[in-house]
């Protein structure tokens, strides 16, 4: 684990920056007290970290589940019922790791997931936006559209203009330009600037800024747009902010409902951003997903024992991650040490580090997700990828992260029994002698009811008189209806005067009487 060290601390530095506000953020967007946030962040890179078996994915809370928290606290009477939800929702994933559930997340096509990091990486682009100028009426601004201030994403930009913070503004273009500057020349000069990362620059250069600008009329910044993170005054006000499960609720059905809808929720957005972690990693990792959902499920039971949000693996950080350099686990549980350490002793100091200087941290991350090159790729790969592919980007962009796959899986799945569908068989017309058509039609590996209307169709559409071949020999599955199919057709067959040799591994057979008896004897094909 400390073999890329070097790798791994500037990158869990980058990723700390990333987590502290959307940990804040997804708080303040869930009805949830601040410091819950800090928790499962906290939690997310310690523990999570520690257990998972991914090398580059980070844990922490997920704006994805930001609207269920905030229903489910009003359903169940308040927040500490609240947890006992969480808590076991955490017990119900590691049951799914045990069943080893996580091979689900294998079942996603690769367009759907490139379509979900595009998405994702928009949106990033899109909420940020705002912030970057100093608008920041939205406080959670990662990968959803959570209106909790009225606003909307694209609400949220049209109003920009009326807003500006000329400060945040400033310092968000100098951030932004540092960051560049340092990945495109810097970094490629000295291995010194790959040591130290540009976010950390951008980030101290604004603190810089917000302290030298306190007193200034124009370029000063509100405390409203900078981080906020809540500031014990000792040690017991500190151990105040943590809360605890009400245990009185568990029989209720609905803290069940919400512990399932929690779990399933949070599962299934982890196993897919490790899917998504695992392609954009360099080194190709494969992340054991049955072990994540044990680790994610430690998380959460740990999570909502003291206070916590719930807990998945986040793209949004993951990626961060990977495009800082990280290499191994280190990263993940240092950027939750680094948390941790943060909010004990230098709250403060993380209070004058001005939002929108986060902002541009997150366009890149958004843009090195979202690169134009990548819609170019997709579209050269042909609509059976560039369709599902878009269609995950826009449900996405326009409804949320789960009815975005949903959607993209809807129209993949669409596509693929389109393409069963025309690939059943093939014909071959070999020639037309002595007035007769001679056509040879031989079945795929596998055909299913899915092709029953193809196959009907081509053999509907036999012209009269013709020598029919049907080679079978490559068949290893042969659904009962299309053996249906065909054994109907051999009774339609003598009234066209349509002659028919079935070729098969046993021989070769002129004018069956029976299509189901024939296959019932055929050894190496499965009805």
């Amino acid at each position: 684990m400390f073999k890329y060290i070097k790798s791994d601390i500037p990158a869990s530095i980058v990723v700390f920056f990333v987590a502290l506000p959307l940990c804040l953020g997804i708080a303040l967007a869930s009805g949830a007290p601040l410091f819950s946030g800090l928790i499962a962040g906290i939690i997310g890179g310690i523990v999570v970290g520690g257990l998972s078996g991914s090398n580059i994915g980070v844990s922490g809370p997920a704006a994805g589940l930001a609207a269920i928290v905030l229903t489910a606290i009003g359903t169940l009477g308040g927040y500490q019922n609240f947890l006992v939800a969480v808590v076991l929702g955490g017990v119900i994933q590691l049951l799914l790791g045990v069943l080893k559930a996580g091979i689900i997340g294998y079942y996603f096509p690769s367009s759907v997931i490139k379509g979900m990091l595009t998405g994702i990486g928009i949106i990033i682009i899109l909420k940020q936006i705002p912030h970057f100028f100093g608008y920041d009426a939205e406080p959670e601004g990662a990968d959803s559209f959570i209106e909790t201030s009225g606003e909307n994403t694209f609400s949220a930009i049209l109003h920009i203009f009326d807003n500006l913070i000329l400060g945040s503004m400033v310092i968000g273009i100098v951030g932004l330009g540092i960051m560049l500057f340092w990945d495109n020349i810097l970094a490629k000069k000295s291995k010194f600037f790959k040591i130290i990362q540009g976010p950390l620059v951008a980030v101290v250069l604004g603190i810089i800024f917000y302290i030298l600008t306190k007193s200034h009329e124009t370029l000063s910044i509100s405390q409203s747009h900078l981080v906020s993170v809540p500031v014990p005054e000792d040690a017991s006000s500190f151990l105040a902010q943590f809360s605890f499960p009400n245990f009185s609720v568990i029989t209720s059905p609905d803290v069940w409902i919400v512990a399932f809808t929690i779990a399933l929720v949070a599962s299934l957005e982890t196993l897919l951003c490790v899917e998504a972690t695992d392609k954009l990693d360099p080194h190709k990792n494969v992340t054991p997903t049955n072990r994540e959902l044990l680790a994610q499920g430690t998380g959460n039971i740990l999570s909502g024992l003291i206070g916590g949000l719930p807990i998945t693996q986040v793209i949004v950080r993951s990626s961060a991650n990977i495009q800082s350099g990280g290499r191994t686990k280190l990263s993940a549980i240092v950027h939750g040490f680094l948390l941790l350490i943060s909010v004990i002793l230098i709250p403060t100091l993380l209070n004058m580090i001005p939002l929108s200087v986060l902002a541009a941290i997150l366009l890149v991350v958004g843009y090195k997700l979202a690169k134009p090159q990548l819609f170019k790729q997709m579209y050269k790969l042909g609509w059976k990828q560039f369709v599902p592919f878009i269609v995950t980007v826009v449900g996405i962009v326009f409804t949320d992260l789960l009815i975005g796959i949903s959607l993209g899986l809807a129209v993949g799945i669409v596509v693929i029994l389109l393409k069963s569908y025309q690939n059943s068989h093939f014909l071959h017309i070999e020639d037309k002698s002595n007035g007769k058509h001679k056509i040879k039609m031989t079945l795929a590996e596998e055909v299913t009811f899915f092709n029953k209307g193809a196959i009907l169709n081509e053999l509907n559409s036999l012209p009269v008189d013709t020598n029919l071949e049907l080679d079978v020999r490559n068949t290893r599955y042969l659904d009962n209806d299309i053996i249906e199919i065909l054994d109907d057709f051999a009774f339609k067959a003598k009234e066209r005067n349509i002659n028919i040799k079935l070729v098969s591994e046993r021989g070769v057979i002129e004018n069956p009487e029976s299509f189901i008896e024939f296959f019932k004897l055929e050894p190496k094909i499965a009805k």
